[in-house]
């Protein structure tokens, strides 16, 4: 991650529709963790909306759970992007069951993954 994980907070908030992962900076002054966050969260919305899953996949497995199913139907998923003001946020959104399920079980790969830099 191009951002300092001490510094910054993942939360993956599962819903009926998918998810959304927002990633903040701890102190929300911190302009050099934002901008670090925005462009990083810019970057992995665009190649997921691709079907380009290889970012998470290196950092946490190609096992990681539910990523498979992203990969390969990714494009029946709606990723909407937005800056925030202390970072930025991802909305996932589906109306197919299976790929809600596996954005859960994405989202709680990546909480188990990223121990205490990471929130539900």
């Amino acid at each position: 991650m191009p951002f300092d994980l001490e510094r910054t907070t993942h939360r993956f908030t599962k819903n009926d529709a998918g998810g959304v992962q927002t990633v903040v900076a701890d102190d929300p002054r911190d302009t050099a963790q934002i901008t670090l966050v925005q462009q990083h969260l810019t970057a992995e919305v665009d190649r997921f909306r691709r079907g380009d899953f290889t970012d998470p996949a290196r950092i946490h497995g190609n096992e990681m759970p539910g990523l498979e199913t992203l990969r390969v139907h990714s494009g029946r998923i709606t990723i909407d992007y937005e800056n925030t003001r202390d970072g930025a946020r991802a909305t996932y959104t589906t109306a197919d069951a299976e790929l809600r399920n596996a954005l859960h079980a994405w989202f709680d790969a990546q909480v188990g993954d990223h121990g205490s830099h990471a929130t539900r």
